[in-house]
Parts: C-alpha cells; structure tokens; sequence
C-alpha cells in the first residue's frame, strides 16, 4: 500500500493578491473548507496516513491547520454542546493522520519541491524506494457522489497493476503550452494507457496531444534519483515532468483519466467556479442561493 503523500504548498499564490499577503493560498476556503483539507481527505480515503508539506517558512498557518484544534476552542465548543461545529473543527486532522514538514527554501519549481521531501521519506521505515504520491492542492479534482476519488482509483491502479500514474485530462489544443502534455502507446493492452512520452509545456503545433497532466502522481522512489541529475531549465527551475520523462523508459507509467470536475483553484475563475458548483450541491445553501440568483438580476 502507499503509505505518504507530498503536499508542495511553497508558492506564494501572487495570483491571489492582496488575500494571500497574510493568509496562504491553500487556505483558501470553498465553501467552508480549505484546498489543503481537501486534498488531505482525498489522499486519507486513498490509504494514506503520512502527509509531507513541502511548505515555506512564511506559511506555517497551513501545518497549523492540519494539527489538533487548539484546546480551548474544543472545550468551549463542548461547553456549548455545538456538537456540528466540533465535528467540523475536529475533521481538518483525521485520526491516524501523521505530519511532517520539510520548507523548500528557493521557488525552483516542482521537481526541486518533491525532490526536498526525499530525506523526509529516506527516514520511514518503508525508506525512499517506496511508492508515493504527489498532489497539488490547487488542482481540486470533484469527484462524483460516492466515489473515493482521484487518488484512490490511482493507488488502486498500483496494487492491481504495479504500474506508477498521473492524472490526465483532455484540454483544448490552443492551451498546451500551460501544461506537461503526454505521448501513450498504442498497445491496447495496456489499460490505462501507458505513457511513453512527456513534454513540458509544449506549443499547440508541436504538443504530442492534448491529454494533459494534472495535480495527482503516483511515482516510484526512483523518481528522486532521477530528479538529482536533471538540469535546471529556466529561472533555474527543477521540472517534475524532466523526471518523470526520465524514468518512462524503464517503468510502467499510466495516464489515468480521471472521473469528476477539475477546478484550477490556482486561478480566480477556477476558484469562483469550484465555490460556486460546491455552494448549489450544499443542501444548507443551494435553495437560497438558486433563489437569490434567480432573483438578483446578476445573470
């Protein structure tokens, strides 16, 4: 089973100014609860118990909020009997749940974040070949009533398979240069499609698809050799594609096509959009909303 996951939670959200001069972006609520509650949720109903932060010094809120709740508060809350808002309060740190922390130090992209989370995993008892997963709060994947998730259909994938995955989705052609875009093979056997290509950010007239690759890994420990020997690109950034491009030669990869909504919670609209589906699901909220939307003439 996969034992840990890696949160890079490092940048600084500037897309989101001036709310996250003081309050990091992953603690951004939809509706009532943050993006890192929520990737945190979808990873323990996956199996997972370990969370690796791969934070920055400035953003210590976010451990915060994944530790037990300050005492006082519970104890007021008891004394109030608000036995809702306990459970609430209580549901941001799910029992079993263990947490480190690692800071990356310099923004140098992706693959330099999951690769300061090595010593982290070097030091489990499974040690750093084991099996992990990578998700990226922003990328808030909704997953249909009922099911688990994301991540639990990849971790799944692993046991059934062996093989390692990422999360792919179809995007339109003139937007591949936002994402790591794949190449898969032909072989149908192979179900999900194994991966035998990968681009970072290519141009529309040279991406090898338009299946692209979105906020959820799951990679083999080897990935963080792979990641000490790429060069830096750009601005000196470590890519997570360079490495996992790296290891597609010698490992079964897949790209898994998830079920559910992805909301890019790293981009206003994207945010907007995942408050606003999660708000009209809310039974305590949807009536009311409808109703004041109806009404309110803004559309």
């Amino acid at each position: 089973m996969i034992s840990t996951v890696v949160l890079p939670v490092a940048g600084l959200g500037t897309r989101f100014l001036p709310a996250t001069k003081s309050v990091p972006k992953e603690l951004l609520p939809v509706v009532d609860k943050p993006l890192v509650q929520y990737a945190v949720e979808e990873a323990f109903r996956a199996g997972i118990r370990h969370v690796v932060l791969v934070s920055s010094p400035v953003k210590q809120a976010l451990e915060r909020h994944l530790q037990p709740a300050d005492p006082g508060l519970v104890a007021e809350l008891e004394a109030k009997n608000k036995q809702d808002l306990l459970a609430a309060l209580r549901s941001a740190t799910p029992e079993g749940l263990t947490l480190s922390v690692v800071y990356q130090q310099q923004a140098l992209g992706l693959g330099h974040a999951v690769l300061c989370a090595r010593e982290v995993l070097a030091a489990t008892p499974e040690g750093e070949k084991q099996t992990f997963a990578v998700m990226l709060p922003d990328d808030f994947i909704d997953a249909p009533q009922g099911e688990a998730g994301c991540l639990a259909d990849m971790v799944a994938l692993h046991g059934r398979t062996g093989a390692w995955s990422l999360a792919v989705e179809e995007v339109p052609r003139e937007q591949t240069d936002k994402y790591g875009v794949v190449s898969l093979t032909q072989n149908a056997a192979d179900d999900p499609a194994r991966m035998v290509a990968m681009v970072e950010k290519p141009k529309p007239a040279d991406a090898p698809s338009n299946l692209a690759v979105v906020g959820r890994y799951v990679l083999p420990g080897d990935i963080f050799a792979a990641l000490a020997e790429v060069k830096p690109g750009a601005g000196g950034e470590i890519q997570l594609t360079d490495g996992i491009a790296a290891l597609l030669a010698s490992h079964d990869i897949r790209a898994h096509r998830f079920t559910g909504v992805r909301y890019d919670c790293g981009s206003k609209l994207g945010h907007m959009k995942a408050n606003m589906a999660l708000a009209l699901r809310d039974p305590q909220l949807a009536g009311s909303l409808k109703s004041w939307l109806n009404g309110s003439g803004l559309l």
